[in-house]
């Protein structure tokens, strides 16, 4: 070979090579946009957990309290009547369980179908959306990252991502350790 077809022939690679890396280039531009882009999407859907949830529970202690105490008010005035042994104490008693009752027709007629289990089953049913939102978002986003991260690995696209300096490979979205425990929401009251 002289060195005019030598020449010729690097030429020939370099310009292979360099129009190769264009289109690696281009590529890994749109792929690191769709990381970021995915990364946001998890994010949203983290703030929309931490936005609702709270208020949703306190909603459903709030019901489920009312509730309670209303009940509760009910069966301590009926253990005072039990209890009473004087006229006195069996009037005061007796009106107690009346004002009790009375709080409970105006729960019921407010309420027909007690709200606890109705706001129960809504904070169940958003806590399992949002959790589904949630990884469906978090598996969006490790596909996105595992397609750049192999592009980025791959010949001759490897030679583009170095030249141009793109990044090394982005993290994937791991649980944490205490991931494997299931969650606990606990609605008890707490003991005095």
């Amino acid at each position: 070979m002289t060195i005019v077809t030598r020449f010729l022939v690097a030429v020939a690679l370099v310009a292979a090579g360099l129009a190769s890396s264009g289109c690696s280039y281009n590529k890994f531009v749109g792929q690191e946009e769709a990381i970021k882009t995915q990364w946001s999407q998890v994010e949203n859907q983290l703030q929309r957990r931490n936005d609702l949830i709270p208020n949703l529970v306190e909603a459903t202690k709030g019901f489920a309290q009312q509730e309670r105490d209303v009940f509760q008010s009910i069966a301590d005035s009926r253990a005072k009547l039990a209890g009473a042994s004087t006229p006195e104490q069996k009037i005061q008693a007796a009106n107690e369980q009346s004002s009790a009752l009375a709080r409970l027709l105006v729960v019921v007629e407010n309420y027909p179908i007690l709200k606890s289990n109705e706001t129960f089953a809504r904070l169940m049913d958003e806590l399992a959306g949002t959790e589904n939102r949630i990884a469906v978002e978090r598996m969006r986003y490790n596909e996105t990252v595992q397609a750049y991260n192999t592009s980025r690995r791959q010949f001759p696209a490897n030679i583009t991502a170095g030249i141009f300096g793109f990044k090394g490979d982005y993290p994937l979205f791991t649980a944490p350790e205490s991931a494997k425990v299931a969650p606990k929401v606990d609605f008890s009251r707490p003991k005095t």
